[in-house]
């Protein structure tokens, strides 16, 4: 255990995907010290007023101490934070993310925001980083996006243009999932801030040489073998058959998001 402003200095520092606790008090820790310097290091009880607020965060939460508690010790374990002491002797918690992520102030706050809030547009993410460190315009945040992009450290959900989403890349590979399904989105390839090939599967980046990348990438599946094509008219009735399939399959996850979210 830290003190007297000590860091846990021989936490392993190891990237990887955080769970909806850990990302809220991380995001937390970012933002209040970045907000409110005088306040920070955060109490716990601090710490959960700052998970359960009302403003700024996405979805809105309620954790109690016990929760908080346990996230703030798993991202100590992997380094993201730490515990250290005042001249109160009542434990307080701060981030170590520059270190753990290798991270500039700007980047940080872009992670932080995301981590707050989720998925959202490079417009809406402008304004909002920016209460934590200016980023003057949209090419300034495009500059810092792509770098973290080729990092893993954020995710693309949709091709450029106006309205372009993206997220952290600190979810869970079955939450990244989930999130595209509701956006009715495929995946991009992170290397490649144009967009992927239609046939390219996403392979994130580690974050730096030797550490574990904050997702495993897969092999394409091979092609399957397929009979002897049927006639050009018996094709395009297969290619239609196949198309209405897809976008049923489409609604039916739509609807099962939207059923998962009102319940």
């Amino acid at each position: 255990m830290a003190t007297d402003g000590e860091t846990d200095g021989d936490a392993t520092r190891r990237i990887r995907p955080l769970d909806a606790n850990e990302r809220r008090v991380l995001g937390v820790l970012i933002e209040k010290g970045k907000t409110t310097p005088d306040q920070y290091p955060l109490s716990l009880n601090a710490l959960v007023a700052g998970c359960n607020q009302k403003s700024n965060r996405d979805p809105l939460m309620t954790l109690d101490e016990e929760q908080v508690t346990r996230a703030i010790a798993s991202l100590r374990a992997s380094g993201a934070a730490a515990e250290v002491f005042g001249s109160g002797r009542i434990p307080r918690y701060r981030h170590l993310a520059y270190e753990w992520l290798g991270v500039g102030k700007e980047e940080l706050a872009i992670l932080g925001e995301l981590l707050l809030r989720g998925e959202q547009t490079e417009g809406d993410l402008r304004g909002r980083a920016s209460r934590m460190d200016p980023i003057p315009d949209i090419d300034v945040l495009r500059r810092h996006l792509d770098g973290l992009a080729a990092r893993g450290l954020i995710v693309w959900l949709s091709p450029p243009g106006r309205g372009r989403m993206l997220t952290h890349g600190l979810l869970p590979e079955e939450k990244l999932e989930k999130v595209r399904r509701e956006l009715g989105v495929v995946a991009p390839d992170v290397r490649d801030p144009a967009g992927p090939s239609p046939a390219a599967p996403p392979v994130p980046s580690t974050v730096e040489a030797g550490v574990e990348p904050v997702f495993t990438a897969r092999a394409a599946a091979p092609p399957a073998a397929h009979p002897a094509s049927p006639p050009a008219a018996a094709e395009d009735v297969a290619d239609r058959i196949a198309t209405l399939e897809a976008t049923v399959a489409d609604l039916a996850a739509r609807l099962a998001a939207l059923e998962s979210a009102l319940s």
